[in-house]
């Protein structure tokens, strides 16, 4: 298929998923000899279609572990790549950092690796599984990794068994308890081989490999996309605050390169400067009082988040005094984490907020100064600016006196503007393809759901043109 319409396909996977029991089939629904999609089983692993089985794990599959990682093992000539579990992520592998170890030929022999081995991790996200596809010659694997080789083609496909142990380890909560609990979890080989398998016919495997798969695909654009907008996004920022807009001639300046006209003021002409408050608030989860906003709520690129808010009772004049305004920055002065101190957000959110110690409130004049200040700080410390400044005891910070007199270059106010409007274009066009990214993991998560559990079956949905390996 050419192009799926992720929300065509989430409609139709809900409204599959809303009939009764999930398993309505219409006539001729795509698979030949099939019992009613009707009749389910009662099996270890839940109610499934009668028309699948569940198997051990080593019925489909040949489980053998890697070499161990040991100052012995490391000594010889014949020095090889190999995979740790670091290099492992679900349905991806990192080649970009490999370690390397002496390997003898008869450990080649042993590890040599085929295109749709799977390696499983034994340990830490136990279960995280990708597949070999052979990008590389001669590498091999650790002993913290198992690979899982099919035993016969025809009996299972590999990249449906790792959509199914995704869906077992991280969503269905399948296999809880069946890894060995020791200080560390972790599943070992004896364990792996035992664990049941979900196993409809090899048509309906693929076909549910190729549905998620496209998904997973359309994933991977969107992360692609997104990292490019984000270099430039990088790339305009640096531009704009060292050339400008009109190809002026450039000053030397303590942040490094300026167009000539542009002004020099201390930060705090340019907006009033405050300190937050001085409260411990890390354990005050419960939601009385106010919310308070600390360094852990805003991100590197800027952004507020609030999966994990904190709440403070305001009680003197000093505390609501600090409650913030749409258009107020939040300047993260202090922070344990060197490359965190200078990340600035934009506050516009809805609500009564305060904001903590470790944050300065900015309130700018207007509000394309206010955006203006907030892409220049950030620029300044993605540019290095407050790592080369900032003093370095148990936490790192650029104190308030210190972004009291930062030196702070403005343009003149249409330029400010139309400097303004570029960055946050490309802004708009980041949270876009966000979002996007967002819908299509909630997308994938469904159908893993509800194709995993029989809710609704492939050959209910509407994918005109998929192709299918047959």
């Amino acid at each position: 298929m050419s192009q799926l319409r992720e929300t065509d396909v989430h409609a139709e996977t809900l409204r599959r998923g809303e009939q009764e029991g999930g398993h309505s089939c219409p006539p001729n629904g795509g698979l030949e000899n099939l019992p009613s999609v009707g009749d389910v089983a009662q099996t270890e692993l839940g109610r499934l279609p009668a028309d699948w089985r569940v198997g051990r794990f080593d019925s489909l599959f040949d489980v053998q572990q890697g070499r161990q990682v040991s100052k012995k093992n490391r000594i010889g000539d014949n020095q090889r790549p190999f995979l740790r579990t670091k290099n492992v992520f679900w349905n991806r592998l990192d080649l970009s950092d490999l370690d390397e170890m002496h390997f003898s030929e008869a450990d080649e022999s042993r590890l040599a690796l085929k295109p749709d081995d799977l390696l499983i991790c034994e340990g830490g996200d136990i279960g995280r599984t990708a597949i070999w596809r052979g990008v590389i010659s001669r590498c091999y694997y650790q002993n913290h990794l198992h690979r899982a080789r099919i035993r016969a083609s025809e009996a299972a496909d590999a990249q449906f068994v790792l959509f199914w142990l995704w869906y077992a380890f991280e969503f269905g909560n399948l296999y809880f308890g069946r890894g060995n609990v020791t200080t560390i979890p972790n599943l070992s080989q004896s364990k792996l081989r035992e664990l049941p398998l979900a196993i409809p016919s090899l048509a309906e495997q693929r076909k549910i490999a190729a549905v998620l798969g496209l998904v997973q695909r359309a994933i991977e654009q969107q992360e692609r996309l997104i990292a490019l907008t984000t270099e430039l996004k990088k790339a305009l920022l640096h531009k704009l605050f060292t050339e400008g807009l009109h190809g002026e001639p450039q000053k030397q300046t303590e942040v490094g390169p300026v167009p000539e006209s542009w002004e020099q003021r201390p930060l705090e002409k340019a907006g009033e400067v405050v300190y937050g408050i001085q409260a411990a608030v890390a354990s005050n989860l419960k939601p009385v009082g106010t919310m308070i906003l600390t360094n852990k709520n805003i991100t590197l690129d800027g952004k507020i988040i609030l999966e994990k808010i904190n709440y403070f009772e305001l009680q003197t004049k000093r505390h609501h005094e600090t409650v913030l305004q749409k258009g107020d920055l939040l300047f993260n002065w202090r922070s344990g984490s060197k490359e965190h101190v200078g990340k600035t957000a934009y506050f516009d959110l809805a609500g009564e907020f305060v904001h903590s110690s470790f944050i300065l409130r900015i309130r700018p004049s207007d509000e394309v100064t206010g955006r203006y200040l907030f892409y220049y700080l950030n620029f300044l410390r993605e540019s290095g600016f407050f790592l080369k400044k900032q003093t370095f005891s148990v936490n790192a910070k650029f104190n308030k006196s210190a972004i009291n007199e930062l030196p702070t270059y403005l343009p003149g106010e249409e330029e400010r503007r139309d400097i303004v409007t570029a960055l946050d274009a490309v802004g708009k066009k980041l949270d876009a393809l966000q979002v996007k990214r967002g819908l299509l993991e909630d997308l994938f998560r469904t159908l893993l759901h509800q194709l995993m559990t029989a809710q609704i079956r492939v050959y209910n949905l509407d994918l005109p043109g998929l192709e299918i390996a047959q």
